[in-house]
């Protein structure tokens, strides 16, 4: 499966959301990269010029994990809300 996250074209760090006060974020994935879209037009209009959608194999999110210390994963449900499901990573 593919899913998309957002990173920025200036500094490569990727979208992220923190959940109760957690050191070190969630990455943001979605299912198509029209809701990545929407989401960023929604609640990032002025910074959307900054930032790029990009294509992740669900056999690289472990090593992404792993390598940026992230948490977990929010997998957005719903790019408009947002409704996002997160997954802590063991």
């Amino acid at each position: 499966m593919v899913y998309y996250i957002i990173r920025s074209r200036t500094d490569g760090k990727y979208l992220t959301a923190r959940v109760d006060d957690a050191k070190s974020g969630y990455l943001l994935l979605f299912k198509e990269d029209f809701e990545a879209l929407s989401y960023l037009n929604t609640h990032a209009a002025d910074l959307a010029s900054q930032l790029t959608v990009e294509s992740l194999a669900s056999s690289q999110i472990g090593s992404l994990i792993k390598r940026w210390s992230f948490a977990g994963v929010g997998i957005v449900n719903d790019p408009l809300l947002p409704e996002v499901e997160f997954l802590q990573h063991i």
